[in-house]
Parts: C-alpha cells; sequence; structure tokens
C-alpha cells in the first residue's frame, strides 16, 4: 500500500508526523483495541484553557474592566492552572507517545498508564508506543513497551527500543510505502510480528 501524498523529504517534523499517524491505523488493524484517553485529556485541557480566555475577552469587551476585573483575575489564575497541568501532562504523563491500546480483552485505563507495575491485576494485554527523532537525523526511533497475557506467574512489561531510517519506508519523492514500515515493525517487535503471523494463518 502506498499514500497518494508526497511530502517533504527534507523535513523531519513531515516525515516523522506522516510515520507517526501510519502506526495506529497498522496496529488497529491488527485488532489492537487504542485508547484515546490521553489526547482526548489533553484537548480537554487545551479547549477549556482557550474557552476560559475568550470568555474573559467577551466579558470585558461586553461590560468593561471596571465590572470584569475580579472576575479576570479567578480567570487567568484557572487559566494559568490549565495550561501547567497541560505542560505537566504533555512532558510527564504522554511523554512521546503515540499509541496505547489493549489487545483481546478491555481497552486501558489511566491507572495503567501511570502505574504500568499494577498490570498483573488485571486481565488484559497493554502495548505503549512513543516515538522520537533526534534533530538533523532521520532516524525514526521507537520505544514499544508490552505486558504478555497472565499466566501462572508474574511477567514483568517488555520493552523494545528500535530505530530505522525513514528511507525504509519513503520514496525519494517522498510517498510513504506502508508495506516495508509494517514488514520492519513486524521483523523487530515480536508481539506484532506474532500478530501478524496469527493473522495470516
Amino acid at each position: 500500500m502506498t499514500s497518494e501524498s508526497k511530502i517533504a523529504v527534507y523535513s523531519l517534523s513531515d516525515l516523522k508526523n506522516t510515520t507517526d499517524d501510519a502506526l495506529p491505523n497498522y496496529l488497529n488493524s491488527l485488532k489492537f483495541k487504542q485508547s484515546h484517553l490521553l489526547t482526548d485529556v489533553r484537548l480537554g485541557l487545551g479547549y477549556t484553557a482557550v474557552a476560559i480566555a475568550a470568555a474573559t475577552f467577551y466579558a470585558d469587551w461586553k461590560l468593561g474592566w471596571a465590572t470584569t476585573k475580579t472576575p479576570t483575575l479567578y480567570a487567568v489564575i484557572i487559566y494559568f492552572i490549565l495550561n501547567s497541568a497541560l505542560t505537566i501532562w504533555i512532558w510527564g504523563i504522554e511523554k512521546g507517545k503515540i499509541y496505547v491500546g489493549s489487545k483481546d480483552k478491555i481497552d486501558v485505563s489511566l491507572l495503567l498508564v501511570v502505574y504500568q507495575k499494577n498490570r498483573a491485576n488485571f486481565g488484559f494485554l497493554q502495548i505503549t508506543v512513543a516515538s522520537s527523532t533526534t534533530k538533523h537525523t532521520p532516524i525514526y526511533k521507537l520505544k514499544i513497551r508490552y505486558a504478555p497475557p497472565p499466566g501462572p506467574t508474574r511477567v514483568d512489561y517488555k520493552e523494545f527500543n528500535i530505530e530505522a531510517p525513514f528511507t525504509k519506508w519513503f520514496t525519494k519523492d517522498g510517498v510513504f510505502v506502508a508495506k516495508p514500515f509494517q514488514e520492519w515493525l513486524a521483523s523487530e517487535v515480536p508481539l506484532i510480528g506474532k500478530t501478524v503471523a496469527e493473522k495470516t494463518q
């Protein structure tokens, strides 16, 4: 499968963003159930902060500063708190995660995202994928963490750090080719490889 759209091959952010967008689609096609909790919280915090700023501006425009200065003070404080929470959420919780999902059972919860050591108390498989790049280096890096299904004994999370050049799945013209990207993931991550093998049987 080849994407019809082209991107600038010298734009590292475009290469990463396009690849990031392709990864959830692939995992979802393998019957992983994606959790949108991280994105929903981030959007909720951001939109709430924007709504407060807009409401404050509108109130000041309609009622004047003398009437709205006290509510504006509270709005600024709340806006600051929300933006601080958003920053902590992005850098402390998300940490570059582009996919959080589960396999075979139920969806992942926030507690497992934050307190992953408690996974033995839950009966499903979790996978978390975070991506990153280094400035001026066209190498795609993934940190993939997953927990095998519960067994007679506790099995800790398995973590894989893999990387590959973007040229492995982008043509010289900047077209994303899905197959080599999917094959790379399947060959590097045993869980994905096993899932692909079971799907093709």
